[in-house]
């Protein structure tokens, strides 16, 4: 049996930076994860410069590609909105791939489906044993499953169902769109592009009320799509978009059970107002990380639950 103080279930941004910091601090731990990395993984890849910070990254230091903001064009029921900022879009493939090597701790290529307890140890599917168990495996986290299901059960009015897709296009629109209530989608959609000749695009709802008005997603989407046309920003393109799910920031939160930790879309960290999920991720697995080491609670209260108010305060970022 393999044996660490801990283990992290999950090398996206809040795994790969939990194990960074716990490194940096001297503790020992490995990172269990089902998909081999690099992998796909479909994200418009906002990142904010107090992401950059908590990563204590300067943006020449990133070796890939970097996308660059310093406004955003907000469209709200037909009227738009230019808000100056200064944000960033990356590819997660890369950025997600980038964050796990350079946390340099061991990766196995394991899929989770048993957590026991034994005494002071967790023991996964009778391989791995570890006295911290850390979750960040994302809205389908087996930590979540097997400790928190009870602690912390997700309230439904705050589950986003998404589709979006990536794809490399001629592009001759560099700014970056974000419709609001288009259709009476009950959230927004986005027009991302990115270096190298990539684009996001996306939209995502809430989806209790897509259910209540009898809509689905999908029917959002072809609208979205349509509009893209129309608007002359993608076109002459057969779509091919993937859907997932992931939770926004609820009010009562439980994180940490008898050494266990939820971290990132394991918990629902994404922002309320604009789905942030990336930022959340990271913070959270620096916390996690730092609860260990120092022996202290682990507590999310310093997590924003909003994007909006940081947005227009990043505008001063150097």
């Amino acid at each position: 049996m393999i044996s660490s103080e801990v283990i992290i279930v999950g090398g996206g941004p809040a795994g790969s930076t939990c194990a960074w910091k716990l490194k940096q601090n001297g503790i020992d731990c490995i990172v269990l994860d089902k998909r081999t990395f690099p992998r796909t993984k479909l994200c418009a890849g906002w990142i904010t410069p107090q992401v950059l910070k908590n990563l204590e990254l300067y943006t020449k230091q990133y070796p890939h590609s970097l996308t660059s903001f310093n406004k955003l064009h907000f469209h709200v029921c037909g009227k738009r909105l230019g808000l100056k900022t200064r944000q960033y879009a990356i590819r997660r493939g890369e950025f997600d791939n980038w964050l796990l090597e350079r946390a340099g701790v061991p990766v196995h290529h394991h899929e989770v489906h048993a957590i026991t307890r034994d005494g002071e140890y967790y023991i996964i599917d009778n391989e791995y044993r570890c006295r911290h168990l850390v979750g960040a495996g994302g809205t389908n986290c087996p930590v979540y499953r097997a400790v928190f299901t009870d602690d912390h059960p997700r309230a439904e009015d705050s589950l986003i169902v998404s589709m979006e897709e990536e794809f490399t296009y001629d592009y001759r629109d560099d700014r970056c769109h974000l419709w609001f209530f288009e259709n009476k989608l009950p959230g927004y959609s986005w027009y991302v592009p990115k270096q190298n000749g990539f684009v996001n695009i996306g939209i995502g709802g809430v989806a209790p009320t897509l259910k209540t008005r009898g809509k689905t997603i999908k029917d959002h989407w072809y609208l979205f799509v349509e509009k893209l046309r129309n608007l002359s920003l993608v076109c002459n393109r057969t779509f091919n978009p993937r859907g997932h799910t992931y939770y926004l920031r609820q009010k009562h939160i439980v994180g940490q059970k008898k050494g266990c930790y939820i971290v990132g879309d394991a918990v629902g960290l994404a922002t309320k107002d604009l789905g942030e999920g990336i930022g959340p991720a990271i913070q959270s697995g620096i916390l996690a990380a730092d609860a260990i080491t120092n022996k202290t609670n682990y507590s999310l209260k310093s997590v924003p639950a909003y994007s909006l108010p940081r947005m227009i305060l990043s505008r001063f970022a150097s």
